[in-house]
């Protein structure tokens, strides 16, 4: 009889390890779902410190954890919370390290408009209970702002339309930009921050702060409740002015001034220069005016007195009336010398304000001037210049002449 080995009795088989198993299931989730959209609510959301998002999604039934890498949350437009109803672009994938299959988030939405315009109504009625709309709040904007802080994207339509109507209407005004991010879930911070850094430098006299149209979504940054508090305590006076006339955003209801437009904040921020010079000769006209009726209205008075009856009665009522008449002199003298001094100073508060209007005025800041030789037209664009014009450029003590090498912008 044939002895038999223990060995005999096994069946040679192929083995997995655990890596390699979990590697399969890995390969077979990610070819199956590779991109995919998936509805449910957030729990347990953790915004963790190295700026990963971790969270569950969940609905009646069951949950899956996700993971959204800090590169791809930066761009956020709000910040998401636990209870909130979204749709995640995601990839399925293991954590080989403990087996488990996740959503790597690609993107997040919220599941419907309704959850934005909630949390819209809800942060607007706790700031209107807080008296953050109140008007006894409301700083005045200053008449003749001589320096304007702009806290908006330093490459978006709202500051090109800023400029352009500022420097038309008065070019002699300084604008200090602090650029900032205007969405994304960064911006809201970089909006505060800028209102905050305005009010520490306090060199300007008049903020604006604001963007281009767009979507709820794309405005949200300006409905953050730290921009909202941002606006309440600055000390400079706020014109908020956020995408189109139709849009209205929290920072609106706590502005000092509310603009429909980048556009228009500009025109009520700042008065036109021709406007302002026509008020001038207004003041001085009615001022000229109301000396010369003050003058004939004294003469009349004198000569009135000078022919009635009573200036030839006996020598009491003449020595009455000469002391009369010399009150009324001295009374004149005193009104017209306090009227001068006042003109006088007016006069040259309004000569000073004229004169930055002077362009060699503009010139002596710094400024200059450049002109196309071929046809002197004055240049205020880039794209006015082709490459090799012949251009001028006047300062303020004599002018250059130059080539145009390259034109960008």
């Amino acid at each position: 009889m044939t002895q038999l080995s223990f060995d005999d009795f096994l069946v040679e088989e192929e083995y997995l390890t655990v890596t390699d198993l979990t590697k399969e299931i890995r390969y077979l989730l990610e070819s199956t779902f590779r991109e995919i959209w998936v509805e449910g609510e957030i729990s347990n959301f953790n915004h963790h410190s190295s700026g990963h998002m971790y969270f569950s999604l969940k609905d009646e039934n069951a949950q899956i954890s996700c993971a959204m890498w800090r590169r791809r949350n930066q761009e956020l437009f709000f910040t998401p919370r636990d209870g909130m109803k979204v749709v995640v672009n995601a990839r399925v994938t293991v954590y080989e390290k403990r087996g488990n299959y996740q959503l790597d988030v690609l993107q997040i939405k919220p599941a419907g408009l309704g959850e934005l315009q909630l949390a819209f109504e809800e942060l607007k009625n706790r700031l209107r209970g807080e008296g953050l709309f109140a008007d006894e709040y409301k700083q005045p904007i200053p008449l003749y702002p001589e320096r304007i802080g702009i806290v908006t994207s330093p490459t978006g339509a709202a500051i090109k339309d800023l400029v352009t109507v500022l420097r038309r209407r008065f070019p002699a005004i300084q604008i200090v930009l602090n650029s900032v991010r205007v969405q994304g879930e960064s911006a809201a911070a970089e909006i505060a921050q800028a209102i905050d850094e305005f009010n520490e430098y306090g060199k300007v006299d008049v903020l604006i702060i604001g963007r281009g149209g767009g979507s709820l979504e794309d405005l949200w940054a300006f409905n953050e409740e730290s921009v909202a508090r941002a606006v309440f305590r600055s000390q400079i006076p706020v014109v908020s002015a956020v995408g189109h006339e139709v849009d209205f955003c929290i920072c609106d209801f706590v502005a000092d001034l509310r603009a429909p437009t980048p556009s228009a904040a500009a025109e009520l921020v700042v008065q036109n220069r021709d406007g302002i010079a026509a008020r001038l000769n207004q003041m001085l006209e009615f001022m000229s005016g109301s000396i010369l009726d003050r003058i004939k209205y004294q003469r009349e008075k004198i000569q009135y007195i000078k022919n009635s009856y009573a200036f030839r009665q006996p020598e009491d009522l003449v020595v009455q009336y000469h002391q009369r008449l010399d009150d009324i002199s001295r009374n004149l003298r005193k009104s017209m010398s306090r009227k001068i001094d006042l003109n006088e100073q007016m006069l040259n508060g309004l000569s000073k304000r004229l004169a930055l209007l002077e362009h060699n005025n503009v010139l002596k800041r710094g400024y200059s001037f450049t002109f196309r030789c071929s046809d002197g037209k004055l240049i205020s664009r880039a794209n006015e210049l082709n490459k090799k014009d012949e251009i001028e450029i006047k300062f303020y003590q004599g002018k250059v002449f130059g080539t145009v090498n390259e034109v960008e912008g």
